[in-house]
Order: C-alpha cells, then sequence, then structure tokens
C-alpha cells in the first residue's frame, strides 16, 4: 500500500495572498516561471508550467521531485483593488497621510516597541518618511530660487508667481519617479495598515470573508494539499482568513505558509483586536500546520520574530508558527548575494525566488514537490534565534 501511495500524483492547491501590491495576478506568474526555471536548473528537478484554465487557476505546474509527479494549481487571491483605490491620494493627502500615520504610531507608543522588536524593520518604515520630506523641502528650495530670480530681476512682491508653480511641479516631477524611490508606494502601504489604528477597514474584512469561503469551497475538493502562503502584509490577512476556517475534513492537509511578515506593525496597535484573536487562534491550532519564514537580510519583515508570542497572545500550548530563517546569507552564493544586498526591495521578495546554495527552505519544493507543509517541515527545529517574548503594549483581543 505504502508503494502504490508513493507512485501516485501528488496535488495541490496554492492559494497566494500577495502583499499591499496593485499590480494583477501575471506578475507573480511570470516570477513564478522565471525562478522556477533557475531552481530546477540549480536543484535538478522537472517543473513545467502551464496557464490556467478556469476562472479560479492563475497558472498550474507539473514537477517531478524524488520520483513523484506532482501537479499544483496556483491561485492568487487579490485585493489589488483596495490597494489601487488607496493609491489614489493626491500629493497633498499623501503628506496629511505622513503626519497622521507618524502620530499614531508614536501616540500609542507602538514604534517606540517596534524599534526594540527589530530595529532595521523600524528604521526601514522610517524611509518613506524621510523621503518625501526631503522631496518637499527640495521643491522648497527650488520654489524659493525660482522666486528670488524673479525678485532679482525687479518685479517685487511676485516672488510667488516663481515659488508656486516650480514648488509643485518638482512634488510632481519627484511623484512620477516613484517607481525608482517607491516612497509614495511604501507611505500608502502604511497609511492603510493603521489608518483604523489597527482594525481591519470594512471592505478588506469583507474580502477576507471572501478569501475564507474560497479556502472552504477548494477543500471540498480532492486535493492532498490546499498550501494558503500569505507574503509581507499578506500574511496578516492570511491567518485571519484561516482563523474564520473552523471545522476541518479529515482531507486534504490545509496549511499556512507566511513569508516576510509584518504583522506586528498592525497587531501592535490599540484597536487591532481581531487580528490579535487570529493570531491566538491559530497558535492553538494543530490541525493546520503554520510555517513563518523570515530572513535576517530581509529589512523589510521583522525577522525571526514569532508573530503570536511578541503580540502578546501566545496561549498556554502553543502549536504554531514554526519560526524558521530562509538565511539568504547562507543560501545565496557570495555573487548572488552582492548583488542584492543593497536591494531592500528585491530582497523581500527573494522568499518567492530561486537560491543558488538552497537550504532547508526552498519556495518551489514546498509549492510543487511531493510532501505537505506539515511532511517537510515537522521535524525541523525552530531558529534559535527567534524572538519570542512579549513586546506589544495592547493585548487585548474579544473571546
Amino acid at each position: 500500500m505504502a508503494d502504490i501511495a508513493d507512485t501516485r500524483t501528488f496535488r495541490r492547491k496554492v492559494l497566494y495572498i500577495p502583499g499591499y501590491d496593485p499590480f494583477p495576478p501575471r506578475r507573480y506568474r511570470e516570477l513564478y516561471r522565471r525562478e522556477g526555471a533557475a531552481q530546477a536548473q540549480t536543484s535538478d528537478f522537472a517543473l513545467k508550467q502551464s496557464p490556467g484554465i478556469g476562472e479560479n487557476v492563475d497558472w498550474s505546474t507539473e514537477a517531478t521531485m524524488d520520483g513523484r509527479r506532482v501537479i499544483t494549481e496556483f491561485e492568487v487571491l487579490t485585493w489589488s483593488d483596495l490597494v489601487q483605490a488607496s493609491m489614489r491620494a493626491s500629493i497633498a493627502m499623501t503628506y496629511v497621510a505622513l503626519i497622521a500615520t507618524a502620530w499614531i504610531y508614536l501616540r500609542n507608543g507602538a514604534y517606540q516597541r517596534l524599534m526594540w522588536l527589530r530595529r532595521g524593520a523600524a528604521l526601514a518604515a522610517l524611509y518613506p518618511i524621510a523621503v518625501l520630506l526631503g522631496q518637499l523641502l527640495v521643491a522648497v528650495i527650488l520654489g524659493a530660487i525660482a522666486g528670488g530670480l524673479i525678485g532679482w530681476f525687479g518685479i517685487p512682491y511676485l516672488h510667488w508667481l516663481g515659488f508656486v508653480p516650480i514648488f509643485l511641479l518638482t512634488l510632481w516631477a519627484f511623484r512620477q519617479q516613484d517607481s525608482r524611490f517607491f516612497a509614495y508606494y511604501l507611505m500608502h502601504d502604511y497609511a492603510w495598515t493603521c489608518r483604523h489604528d489597527g482594525a481591519y477597514a470594512p471592505e478588506l474584512a469583507a474580502r477576507i470573508a471572501v478569501f475564507s469561503d474560497k479556502v472552504r469551497a477548494e477543500l471540498a475538493r480532492d486535493w492532498d494539499e490546499v498550501l494558503v502562503v500569505g507574503h509581507s502584509s499578506g500574511a496578516i490577512l492570511a491567518v485571519s482568513v484561516l482563523a474564520a476556517i473552523d471545522k476541518l475534513p479529515e482531507r486534504p492537509t490545509i496549511s499556512l505558509l507566511t513569508l516576510g511578515e509584518v504583522i506586528p506593525m498592525m497587531s501592535f496597535l490599540p484597536n487591532a483586536q481581531v487580528l490579535r484573536r487570529d493570531l491566538h487562534t491559530m497558535a492553538k491550532r494543530d490541525d493546520i500546520f503554520w510555517l513563518d519564514v523570515t530572513a535576517p537580510g530581509d529589512p523589510c519583515s521583522f525577522a525571526l520574530t514569532d508573530p503570536v508570542a511578541v503580540s502578546g497572545v501566545k496561549p498556554r500550548v502553543q502549536k504554531g508558527p514554526l519560526i524558521l530563517s530562509a538565511a539568504f546569507r547562507q543560501s545565496l552564493s557570495d555573487d548572488r548575494w552582492r548583488a542584492l544586498r543593497w536591494r531592500f526591495f528585491r530582497l523581500h521578495f527573494q522568499y518567492l525566488c530561486a537560491f543558488d546554495k538552497p537550504g532547508p527552505y526552498d519556495y518551489f519544493r514546498v509549492t510543487a514537490g511531493p510532501q505537505t507543509l506539515r511532511e517537510r517541515f515537522a521535524k525541523v527545529a525552530p531558529s534559535p534565534s527567534r524572538i519570542d517574548e512579549v513586546a506589544s503594549k495592547y493585548t487585548d483581543f474579544p473571546q
């Protein structure tokens, strides 16, 4: 019986929840195609990707690993429409959001605690603020120079005719170049996260409910594993999506993989009771295996922090998550590490990419290999460097 089980085709459904990202699913399809081919060549396994067939499949893969055939369907659970709507704020409203966001985190003491938890991630959160204020300063200086030139030409009291157009034009030019700076993008991301002091916005709560219904629908199909993957702020949504799934069938296996999580950015805020409740719920569950993968080399995540423990909602008996390091410095060659080391935003996506010296964590073996997440990692020891001390000021949640 074991031999028969080992030779049958393994079937998996991957439900991927992206972070705060305005782009459509094809971005992730092309990323998987390119990086999967690179990993297959490095690790010597067969991986073929095909376009999705049907409205609930964005792409599919057929792989042969460890002598077993594996078919995986991938579906991106999109909330890019909500992201796009939040990013339509004008330049002026973005600066208003900057002030409001800074005030929220400082007023509640959350930023100070995030700084204690992971200084690198907390400093990275200052990046859009610093860049936007720098751009504002440049606009003021250029505007003042233009106004001064008008005065120098002997036109008194009309300095503003030079200042205002140049000031506005400079800010507009910086906004047009945000694909290079990511300042507006990140500012909108942080503002979205904290705009209700940690509570889910009604439209996002509704989308989470839709995602939970999707998981339930897939659990009724003939899969060996349903794997929910949440990246960056998508990890926040993934936790709440699965926490809402009460009764699970005996089959298929359901697993949760969170990558590059930024959960404390929201769970440390006073009104994040729902998220804290969901973290507590997921940490108690033995029927859903939860693996959390981060890396100290990723300054945009809270690396090796147990999001349940640091949020102060650890149950008496904690089942998950298993905290594992992607160990960028060890799983990337010296040349590759040097090429990526200062590309912080790119490193934040490395969890979804190929490693030229792969270690225990390999995104493509996880998503296209013949083992469930529990089978692959249940006996792996958690990172000895993980942080599991309470760091949040706010630890209440509804029972």
